[in-house]
Formats: C-alpha cells, structure tokens, sequence
C-alpha cells in the first residue's frame, strides 16, 4: 500500500488557499469556453472526477490534470517561466551569495602504477 503524502491531507493554508483559486480560474475558464467536464475530460484524456477534484482545488488531484487544463484553455504560457532557472531571480542571488564551486578530494586516484 502506498502512503499519502500529508501535503495531500493537509496542505499548508497559502497552498490550500492557491489551489482553491487555481480551481475556481479553472472552472471560470472551461465555462467561458461553454464547455462541459464531460468535453474537458475527454479532450486532456482523464476522467470527469478528475477535472472536477481540480475544479474544486483538490490537493490530491494530479499535477497532469492542472497542466492538462492550462494547456487546453490555453493559459499554460505564464506558467511555462516557472520552470526557467533563469527566470528565478531569487534563485539566482542566493546561488551567487553563496560562491561555493564543486571541490574534489586532493589523493584520489593518480596515475602512478
């Protein structure tokens, strides 16, 4: 038996509260769109449970069903950034901040036999 994760359970508020959201932007646009969970789910290849867990901002639905959504409304693109190292600014001054380089251990292996 696989063990539930505790974020699925009982996500920290902000992320609980980001999802909801997230759910209700979903909704919004499917029903702009005059689309049924019937016609959505069939289109992203998931069940209508699916599409409505993510419409309700369930922890437990599957990051796949969110990006599946995104990607047929057609609002994939600001989120496509968060997955640019580049684009993390702050991620990038705390990796300058810290200067470290990969050091190897000196007495390895040498080339002596």
């Amino acid at each position: 038996m696989v063990a539930l994760n505790k974020l699925q359970k009982a996500p920290p508020y902000p992320v609980e509260q980001a999802l909801k959201r997230l759910g209700e932007n979903l909704r919004t646009a499917r029903t702009a769109r005059r689309m049924t969970i019937e016609d959505v789910a069939q289109r992203i290849g998931t069940g209508k449970r699916a599409v409505m867990d993510a419409e309700k901002g369930k922890a437990s639905t599957g990051i796949v069903v969110y990006g599946g959504l995104l990607w047929l409304y057609g609002l994939l693109a600001p989120f496509e950034e968060l997955a640019d190292p580049l684009k993390d600014q702050e991620g990038l001054s705390l990796q300058s901040a810290k200067g470290r380089k990969r050091v190897r251990k000196s007495g390895g292996l040498d080339n002596d036999f």
